[in-house]
């Protein structure tokens, strides 16, 4: 049941053709507010073209009662229901919760399946190396809390297909353990950082929750040397400078990593 509050969402409809095009959140007489935008946006212009037949916008409250959040909820269910069709610019709070427009006839991760398939950036340097990665079977990330915040948000089951600068796609694997700080990972029950490794610095600042390096633990379905990298030329695949980036609306990248690495990516996440 939602939680009573002093919000509620509003629809703002054209007379002409009875058709909805502007959904909105608000108290008090918020819903009345944009008869007094004369600015050249969409939202506007439709009103003042309804208004040039003699008409008025027909406002109506679709949901009252309702908390803040509960509000921009339901705004954003209605929001992307009808998609272009609305005048609305923001797409509403909650976007990341909702399946993107305009792809229903395809299955997506996290959507459709409960993982996700992921483009992660190896940034080979003295914290980290992939030759390392894939004898010990796993990916790091860190040194800046915008670098740990992105290897924090892999979960177990979820896909990466690894990328190395400069060489191209090196591997594809599965999250086996989501990120920890490097100092608390073991491999072959042995501490990672006892292990020979080829990166020298991956022990920099592990004693910084912000800065130390962070591991999750991956089983590579397939993995290739720099020299075998996967890539072709001015051909369109996804690259990022971003540490970790969805593939979902990569259907090129992701035809290419299935043929190249000869894996069934969507039957690995089900």
């Amino acid at each position: 049941m939602l939680k009573k509050g002093k919000f509620y969402v509003y629809v703002y409809i054209d007379p002409r053709n009875l058709e909805e095009f502007y959904y909105g959140k608000g108290t008090g007489s918020r819903k009345h507010a944009h008869l007094k935008d004369y600015s050249d946006s969409e939202k506007s212009k439709r009103i003042q073209a309804i208004r040039k037949e003699g008409l008025e916008p027909i406002i109506r409250v679709i949901a009252h009662n309702l908390s803040e959040n509960d509000a921009l909820l339901v705004e954003k269910t209605l929001l992307w229901k009808l998609g272009k069709q609305l005048t609305n610019i923001s797409s509403g709070h909650y976007s990341d919760n909702f399946r993107p427009q305009n792809c229903l006839h395809k299955e997506l991760s996290n959507f459709d399946y409960q993982n996700g398939i992921y483009y992660f950036n190896v940034g080979e340097s003295v914290h980290r190396n992939w030759d390392d990665y894939v004898k010990y079977g796993f990916v790091s990330a860190g040194q800046a809390p915008r670098f740990r915040d992105a290897i924090l948000g892999l979960s177990k089951g979820d896909i990466i297909a690894a990328y190395l600068k400069g060489h191209g796609f090196v591997g594809i694997g599965q999250i086996l353990q989501g990120a920890l700080p490097i100092k608390e990972i073991n491999i072959d029950q042995e501490l990672l950082l006892q292990k020979e490794l080829s990166a020298p610095n991956m022990s920099d600042n592990s004693n910084d929750t912000e800065k130390s390096e962070y591991v999750a633990l991956v089983n590579w379905v397939s993995a290739v040397s720099r020299q075998e990298a996967k890539w072709k030329p001015k051909s369109g695949l996804f690259t990022s400078q971003l540490v970790k980036a969805s593939l979902d609306n990569q259907p090129f990248t992701l035809k290419f990593l299935a043929q190249s690495f000869n894996v069934n990516l969507i039957e690995l996440i089900k």
